[in-house]
């Protein structure tokens, strides 16, 4: 790949950080072409040595990094596991995954439907007719929920700012009150299907869908459905614990005091409970490489139910999400992968389809909820694609 492509493809996958009558839809896969990776020796191990160097700096205070290519592996930490001590950071630290969680939540509905307990393309609103109101007349489909089509108003929170979030961070919001937050709005003005809108919101109704038809927890049947065929033993969902249980690096937050000067809070306790389906897992880089491999391998998900994972909405605008996942393509070459951000931790899987190229991180980010570029990312991500 030249240079200018790797810079593209870097850039792109980074910004993925950042994170009628009820008919079968049109859909379209981007393009699979063979990968540019595959003659590759193996990862740039200087250069992913360099991105992590250095840490902790006021962008993170550690990195977990894993490569994997067709000429080899590579992992790597950096970084303290805590500043008042500044012990090296665990290499093996669990941390919260955020939004990889949907990843998961994906694959349990895409399972479910592959043994006839979900119709992808049956409305939800007959599946949880307590939960939607008259207001949401056009059917809303559960392919809708899973690519982000639905037209679902975002839920409410426990505050609009750091500030006010980190206040409430003891406090528990449910998915149930989250949700019922956000059908109260009234559905989007436009017809489900046609726009796609990257909301929480889905993943949280998925969740609800999960324990309706199964008659068990969201947690249970992600669990078995999931995480035990991918072998992800070191993964669970707190629930409202807000501690992190076993070892783990410490999540920091730059904060504005009230005079003017910024300073580190740490935000690593945190009760998750209304992130739930849609943000609230907590991983290993080692686990999120498993879910990735067995994923794409169809070791999880069945065909052709995995086929929903590697296609997006046809006719939508801009659509680059699917079941789960997103894709960044330049210059020919498609990654697919998906990001999560909570306040001190970001997280990210990703791949081409074919495996030849793999990259799973976790960044102990300093403003993991920011609209800004993290440099330590970019520089990870960079080195990951040479």
């Amino acid at each position: 790949m030249r240079a200018r492509s790797h810079a593209v493809l870097a850039a792109s996958v980074v910004l993925a950080l950042a994170a009628g009558p009820l008919a079968a839809p049109a859909f379209a896969a981007p393009p699979a072409p063979a990968s540019r990776f595959a003659d590759q020796r193996g990862p740039a191990e200087e250069a992913l040595r360099a991105a992590i160097a250095g840490l902790p700096d006021q962008y993170a205070t550690a990195a977990l990094v894993r490569v994997g290519t067709t000429g080899g592996d590579w992992h790597g930490s950096a970084g303290v596991r805590d500043l008042a001590s500044g012990r090296p950071a665990h290499p093996d630290a669990r941390f919260r995954a955020g939004s990889v969680t949907k990843v998961v939540t994906a694959a349990t509905v895409l399972r479910l439907a592959a043994q006839d307990e979900i119709d992808l393309d049956a409305p939800v609103q007959g599946y949880l007719p307590d939960l939607f109101t008259p207001d949401f007349e056009q059917p809303i489909s559960v392919r809708h929920l899973l690519n982000h089509t639905s037209g679902i108003k975002p839920g409410d929170g426990l505050g609009d700012d750091f500030a006010e979030l980190y206040a409430h961070r003891y406090d528990t919001l449910t998915p149930q009150q989250v949700a019922a937050s956000a059908i109260a709005k009234g559905p989007e003005d436009f017809v489900p299907g046609t726009r796609q809108q990257y909301l929480n919101i889905n993943y949280t109704i998925l969740g609800l869908l999960i324990e309706k038809v199964t008659g068990r927890s969201y947690a249970s049947e992600a669990t078995r459905l999931v995480l035990r065929p991918a072998g992800m033993h070191h993964t669970y969902f707190p629930g409202t614990n807000p501690r992190i249980r076993g070892p783990h690096n410490r999540g920091c937050q730059a904060a504005e005091g009230p005079d003017g000067t910024t300073r580190l809070v740490d935000v690593t306790e945190w009760n998750q409970a209304d992130r739930w389906a849609a943000g609230d897992m907590i991983s290993t880089t080692a686990d999120l490489e498993r879910l990735l491999t067995k994923l794409f391998r169809g070791k999880i998900v069945p065909q052709p139910e995995l086929e929903e994972m590697f296609t997006t909405p046809a006719g939508v605008t801009g659509a680059t999400m699917s079941a789960g996942l997103e894709y960044q393509e330049a210059d020919g070459q498609v990654f697919w992968g998906k990001s999560g951000g909570r306040y001190g931790y970001n997280a990210f899987i990703g791949g081409t389809r074919d495996l030849s190229r793999t990259l799973v991180c976790a960044v102990n980010s300093t403003d993991a909820k920011g609209t800004g570029r993290n440099p330590v990312v970019d520089a990870i991500t960079a080195a990951a694609l040479r």
